[in-house]
Order: structure tokens, then C-alpha cells, then sequence
């Protein structure tokens, strides 16, 4: 029978730790924009802020790097995006998507979403 070292089981929890979102963190419910500014930005990951790439911006606890659902409640329409960024910081909202990620979702301003970790 094959044992499993105690620092093997901290190391892989470790990890998984990395981009698993916190219990109390998701899922959430409220008001998602999308950035309106231009590519190139550093965001909070070092990435470069790209238009056309599924990534968002959400608050801490949600480790960057995370991946979540976001479901646009009015239309039904889902997309899968990488949280790379903080923000947004305007009360009410809870996550800023990119232009790509607002067009996969069908809205360009503001909308109404459920946001759940993968």
C-alpha cells in the first residue's frame, strides 16, 4: 500500500489554494460592466490589458488567476473568463469584463449576472 506524505498533501492543497476562490467569495449576484478603456493597460496580474481576451476584473478574495462563469441573467448568455485584474471599485458593481467578454455575454453598459468559480 502506497502512504502519501503529509508535505506532499500541504503541497497539492497549496496549489489548488492558488486559483480556487475562497467559500464566502462566490457566488455572487449583482451588476457587471465591461472596461472602457484601451489595450495595453498593466492590470493587476502583469498581463496587458487585451479587448479580445475573456479576462476580468474582480475584488480580493478572488485570487487572480481564477477562473469563473458569469451569466448574463437577462439574456441567458454564459462565458467562462480568467480574473487577471481588481475592480471594479464602483459600489454595486462586481466584476468589469472585456469588451470581449461583455459581447460573449450580449450587453454593452451594464448587466445583471451571476458569477460562480469553476
Amino acid at each position: 500500500m502506497q502512504t502519501t506524505s503529509i508535505k506532499t498533501i500541504l503541497a497539492v492543497a497549496g496549489a489548488l489554494s492558488f486559483v480556487a476562490a475562497p467559500a464566502n467569495a462566490l457566488p455572487k449576484t449583482g451588476i457587471a460592466s465591461f472596461y472602457d478603456t484601451s489595450s495595453g493597460m498593466q492590470t493587476a496580474s502583469g498581463q496587458r490589458l487585451n479587448d479580445h481576451a475573456l479576462t476580468a476584473a474582480m475584488r480580493a478574495p478572488v485570487p487572480l488567476g481564477t477562473r469563473v462563469r458569469v451569466t448574463n441573467l437577462g439574456n441567458g448568455r454564459v462565458v467562462t473568463v480568467t480574473i487577471n485584474d481588481r475592480g471594479p471599485f464602483l459600489a454595486g458593481r462586481i466584476i468589469d469584463l472585456t469588451l470581449a467578454g461583455a459581447q460573449a455575454l450580449g450587453f454593452s453598459g451594464l448587466a445583471r449576472v451571476h458569477v460562480e468559480s469553476l
